[in-house]
C-alpha cells in the first residue's frame, strides 16, 4: 500500500514529471496549469498547492481518479496542463500516466508535497549601505524566508530551513565567507537548518538566551549559540548587524539591523501582521511584551528603513521582484494593527482574533532547541502547510 494517499498499490510507470522548481516557474509566470491533488482530503487540508487561481485546484484521491474513463469525469479543463501532486511523489506518477491515456497533458510533481515544501527560491534585494549583497531565500509552499548577507567578503545567514542546498549554492558562488549563522528567534513553524549550518561551516550560531529554554515546561535547550542581546553587534566586512530586543512572538525575539536601513523582523513584525503571541502559552503576558517592542519600533525606527520580515501569510505582500519586504512608513500606513493607539485596544484585539494552536509547534521547537530528534519523514509531515505565525484576521 502506498504511504503518500494510502490508496494506490501499483507498479510505478516512467511517466513525464515536472521538478518543484519548474511549477514554480510556471506559477510566477502566470502560465496556464492546474493542480491535481491526489491525497485525502483530510490530508490535503493541512497543506496544499494554494497558489492557482480558484477553479485551478482540484482534490480527488488517486483511487478514484483512476477509475475515470473519459475526461469530462475528472472536474478539470481538458485544455490546462495539469500538475498532479501527492505526498512524495509514487502516487502521482500512476495517476499522471492515467490522466495523459484520457488526453491530458499531465506530469507528476517530483517529490511530492514534500518537496514542495523544501523548495525554497532565490531573490536578490537591493543591498543597503554596508552591504554588498543581500539574498532573500523564499519558501513559497510555506511562506517562510531566510536571508543572506554579504559585506567585504564575508557572509553572515539568517534563520534558514533545514534543507539549506540553495542557499549553499548562492554562498558558493558569490566567493564569500561564512563568518556567522543567526535565528531571530526559535522557530515553532520550521525546522531550523541554523545549528547544522553553524556547525557544518564552524562558525558561531547567534541566538537571544531568553529564546533558549522550552516555553511550555521551561527545560533549558541543548544546542550551542553565541548570546546576543540588545545592542549586541555582529561583525560582518565592513559593516556590523546590531541586535534590537524586539520580544512578544517569543522572548528572546530579536530583530537584527543593518546601517539602520535594514530591519531583518523575524517574527516580530509582518507586511500584513505582527507575531502571534500565544505560541508559548503565556498570551496576555507576551502580548504586553509585544505592544512595547511595537510602540518602540514606531517610535524610533526610520520611514526609510527597509523591513524583511522571516514569514509571509499570502502573495499579496509581495513587492518588486516579489520580494517580502516593505519600507516602514508605508508599512505604518498599510498595516492595521500598527496604527492601534492604546494598549488595551491592542491586548483586545490580539485576544479577538486568536486562532487553533497548531500542535505541530511543539514539536519543532523541540527539535529547534535539542530536545528531541525527528523520526525519519517526520520532519516534511512536521512542515506540511503554511506557516501560521502571524496574527489571523488583522
Amino acid at each position: 500500500m502506498s504511504k503518500d494517499t494510502g490508496c494506490l498499490d501499483l507498479p510505478l510507470p516512467d511517466s513525464p514529471e515536472l521538478s518543484p522548481g519548474e511549477l514554480a516557474r510556471i506559477l510566477e509566470a502566470e502560465e496556464p496549469v492546474q493542480i491535481m491533488d491526489v491525497r485525502s482530503p483530510d490530508r490535503a487540508s493541512r497543506g496544499s498547492i494554494d497558489l492557482v487561481p480558484p477553479g485551478r485546484y482540484h482534490n480527488i484521491r488517486g483511487s478514484e481518479l483512476i477509475q475515470a474513463k473519459e475526461k469530462a469525469s475528472t472536474g478539470m479543463d481538458p485544455g490546462i496542463p495539469v500538475a498532479v501532486v501527492c505526498g512524495r511523489g509514487k502516487d502521482s506518477k500512476v495517476v499522471a500516466c492515467h490522466l495523459g491515456r484520457l488526453g491530458f497533458d499531465a506530469k507528476s510533481i517530483a517529490g511530492g508535497l514534500a518537496a514542495w515544501m523544501r523548495l525554497t527560491l532565490p531573490r536578490e534585494l537591493d543591498p543597503p549601505q554596508g552591504l554588498d549583497r543581500l539574498v532573500q531565500f523564499d519558501r513559497i509552499g510555506k511562506g517562510c524566508l531566510a536571508y543572506l548577507l554579504i559585506s567585504e567578503g564575508e557572509a553572515v545567514v539568517v534563520d534558514p530551513p533545514l534543507h539549506f542546498d540553495s542557499l549553499l549554492e548562492v554562498l558558493e558562488e558569490s566567493g564569500a565567507k561564512l563568518v556567522g549563522v543567526a535565528d531571530t528567534h526559535v522557530h515553532a513553524d520550521y525546522v531550523s537548518g541554523a545549528v547544522p549550518l553553524a556547525r557544518r561551516f564552524e562558525v558561531p550560531y547567534y541566538l537571544h538566551p531568553s529564546d533558549a529554554v522550552y516555553p511550555y515546561d521551561g527545560t533549558p535547550g541543548a544546542i550551542e549559540f553565541v548570546a546576543v542581546s540588545e545592542g549586541s553587534v555582529i561583525d560582518l566586512g565592513g559593516t556590523g548587524i546590531r541586535v534590537m530586543h524586539t520580544p512578544g512572538h517569543t522572548e528572546g525575539s530579536v530583530t537584527y539591523l543593518v546601517e539602520d536601513r535594514l530591519a531583518l523582523t523575524g517574527d516580530f513584525i509582518f507586511v500584513e501582521s505582527i507575531g502571534r503571541p500565544d505560541l508559548g502559552g503565556r498570551e496576555e503576558e507576551w502580548a504586553g511584551q509585544l505592544w512595547n517592542s511595537m510602540t518602540r519600533a514606531i517610535r524610533n525606527w526610520d520611514d526609510g528603513l527597509a523591513v524583511y520580515p522571516a514569514h509571509y501569510a499570502s502573495e499579496r505582500e509581495r513587492r518588486m521582484g516579489r520580494a517580502v519586504g516593505i519600507p516602514f512608513g508605508t508599512l505604518l500606513r498599510e498595516n492595521q494593527i500598527l496604527r492601534i493607539q492604546d494598549p488595551e485596544v491592542f491586548l483586545h484585539h490580539i485576544l479577538s482574533k486568536k486562532a487553533p494552536f497548531p500542535e505541530a509547534y511543539k514539536k519543532i521547537k523541540a527539535i529547534n532547541l535539542g530536545l528531541a530528534s525527528p523520526e525519519d519523514g517526520e520532519v516534511d509531515d512536521l512542515e506540511e502547510g503554511r506557516n501560521e505565525c502571524a496574527l489571523g484576521g488583522v
